[in-house]
């Protein structure tokens, strides 16, 4: 029953003061919101949207965009009041840890390196991809990969990796700092975007708003695969649109709202987190939802969506090129490339939060865990961490990941919110600053509806998830169990009882 032990809540807050260990606390409500605005406000608004309008929900991905927004803010709500109770570095598995058990705590855990690992390579070789766009659009012929051998070299994103990873390494201050800057920028673009779309919104572009279900392609011999879990465990043949398009959507736009789950990994670097990280998250997340929306609907009202889904890559580019006005699609392209800077940065830091969490604990190499005594960041584990993003950015296709940064977050989302059920029954005496309102209705709901998210992600990324937990779990067994301090400290109190001498 060792895998099942919980692990108090005052040892892990103990921990964080442990000498070489530590993390500073630098940041503010104001950083937590730029956080998560930059994190969230990047490759979701500039393409995913427009994806998803192609291919499930056509002008209705308004619709899917406000179910994601508020599953997300369902989820983060429970996040909030787990951060307020036990403010340290680690989200998802510190909480998980706290209430069901080691061996779930891993789980999930893992999975959060599976959802930022992905996401930081998604998002860097995409930045590569940008940065060779704008340097077409202002007539330099900048190749986007280089031959090294056999082997083709994409160099965009280690440039970008390379550069965030120095800045974390130096400081969460200074990174953020940085990331305010182009936060900024990018919201400048996002507005130019949709003042400038609403111009050319036309009202018979939004009609059917919901278009009518059609059969998926056939010849398509990865039908069964590409189509959800949820068509396939009710024998529905694979489809596009209607009323499950629009939820399809949600599940797919999803990919937008990650960023929130990432900024309470930072809660052990905030400063007064009872206060600073519900107000910094939900601001974040108020602004991101009103941009989102807003781009969703200059986006489908721009161009009908069988435009869209004519492209074979469509993204707003496409929309601003369909009404002729190219300007815009250059502005967007640059938009896109700042909009992704940021996202990297926050992703980076936060896969190197949650290992730093998973050392501490003895799961992972406790090497990993040691902070610089100058900084207080952890430099060692910083450096890993941007150097498997770069090599997997830079040498892999790393396309096919994308769903698997959805299905990892909304897992995690899972089992937060029947967390905080677990947590005010096992722990009545602890008093967060936040507490999700409505007692078990909200978590139960947000639960129900992140699960529900899930069945919508394709076959096939359900079963990339299990040969990834899979893996995880050989890990565990074979490493993490006989590792875990908190068995340890089990044994040595049974040593101790076993042999008073």
């Amino acid at each position: 029953m060792q895998i099942f032990r919980t692990k108090p809540i005052e040892a892990t807050i103990a921990e964080t003061h442990e000498p070489g260990r530590r993390l500073k606390r630098t940041l503010s409500a104001w950083d937590l919101m730029i956080m998560g605005v930059a994190v969230a406000v990047g490759a979701g608004i500039f393409s995913v949207g427009a994806k998803a309008a192609a291919s499930f929900a056509g002008p209705a991905v308004t619709v899917s965009f406000a179910i994601a927004a508020v599953a997300c803010a369902l989820a983060i709500m429970c996040y909030a009041e787990f951060a307020t109770a036990i403010p340290v570095a680690g989200s998802a598995y510190v909480f998980t840890y706290a209430t069901m058990g080691e061996l779930l705590a891993w789980i999930i855990g893992w999975n959060l390196i599976l959802e930022l690992f992905t996401a930081g390579a998604v998002v860097a070789k995409y930045w590569g991809l940008y940065l060779s766009k704008v340097f077409s659009l202002v007539g330099l012929d900048v190749p986007p990969s280089i031959h090294l051998g056999s082997v083709e070299l994409v160099w965009g994103p280690f440039l970008i990796v390379a550069i965030f990873t120095v800045l974390l390494v130096l400081g969460t201050k200074l990174s953020a700092r940085v990331g305010n800057f182009f936060t900024i920028i990018k919201i400048a673009v996002v507005l130019f975007v949709i003042v400038v779309g609403f111009f050319y919104i036309r009202a018979e572009n939004f009609s059917p708003f919901i278009p009518s279900a059609v059969p998926a392609q056939s010849g398509d011999t990865t039908a069964v695969l590409k189509q959800s879990l949820f068509a396939f465990a009710t024998g529905a043949a694979p489809a596009q649109y209607g009323l499950f398009g629009v939820f399809a959507g949600a599940a797919l736009v999803f990919f937008a709202f990650i960023g929130f789950d990432v900024v309470a990994t930072s809660a052990e670097e905030v400063k007064n987190p009872q206060k600073t990280l519900p107000r910094g998250i939900f601001a974040g997340l108020a602004v991101v939802t009103l941009l989102y929306i807003l781009v969703s609907l200059a986006l489908t009202g721009m161009v009908p969506y069988t435009t869209l889904a004519a492209a074979e890559q469509p993204t707003l580019t496409t929309a601003f090129e369909a009404v002729g006005n190219t300007d815009a699609a250059k502005v967007i392209a640059f938009g896109s490339l700042v909009g992704l800077t940021t996202v990297i940065m926050v992703l980076l830091m936060g896969f190197a939060r949650v290992v730093l969490a998973m050392s501490r604990d003895g799961l992972l190499p406790r090497a990993l865990s040691v902070t610089s005594e100058k900084r207080s960041t952890p430099a060692r584990l910083q450096i890993l961490c941007g150097a498997l993003v770069a090599l997997v950015a830079g040498l892999t296709n790393v396309d096919v990941l994308e769903e698997m940064i959805n299905i990892g977050t909304l897992s995690a989302f899972v089992v937060v919110s029947l967390g905080i059920i677990v947590l005010r029954r096992k722990r009545p005496d602890l008093k967060p600053a936040f507490r999700v309102p409505f007692g078990k209705v909200l978590p139960i709901v947000s639960a129900v509806l992140c699960l529900y998210l899930m069945t919508n992600l394709a076959v096939e990324t359900w079963i990339y998830f299990a040969g990834w937990l899979v893996v995880g779990l050989i890990i565990y067994f074979a490493y993490g169990q006989r590792h875990s301090r908190l068995n340890e400290r089990f044994a040595a109190q049974r040593d101790a009882v076993s042999d008073p001498q």
